[in-house]
């Protein structure tokens, strides 16, 4: 399995940007009040690319035989994950207001390239790891 690691790598680090713009470019279009982004066809392209980050995630956890109970900064990955999940619910579905959406949808954002630094870095504070800046 391990011939494989370069394509499942990319496959995940291509979904895990192509999810993260899917999710600006919704939020974007739901702040702009656009029908847009109500589109059944823009949610089932985010729900199948998130399908294909997923099972791309677990395999390469297999492959490499990683998991969040040994390696702290994938277990601080996958918890930021479920936060960032909640933030985008409430950012593009249960927000009570346009306010409440943009705050939820930044806060997400947030998240999100704060998960993008911890996976870079292989570190549990991410960017905050490096010198400088702490």
């Amino acid at each position: 399995m391990p011939e494989f690691y370069s394509l499942v790598k990319t496959l995940h680090v291509t979904t895990v940007l192509l999810s993260g713009a899917l999710f600006v470019l919704r939020g974007l279009l739901m702040l702009g009040d656009s029908a847009w982004s109500r589109q059944p066809g823009l949610k089932r392209l985010t729900y199948a690319n998130d399908s294909v980050l997923l099972l791309a995630g677990l395999v390469l956890m297999w492959i490499t035989r990683q998991s969040p109970i040994t390696s702290s900064w994938l277990a601080v990955k996958l918890t930021l994950l479920l936060v960032y999940i909640g933030l985008g619910i409430w950012a593009l579905r249960k927000g009570r207001s346009r306010r409440h959406r943009a705050t939820f949808f930044v806060a997400a954002i947030a998240t999100y390239l704060f998960m993008l630094s911890i996976a870079l870095t292989r570190h549990p504070l991410g960017v905050l790891s490096l010198p400088g800046w702490v």
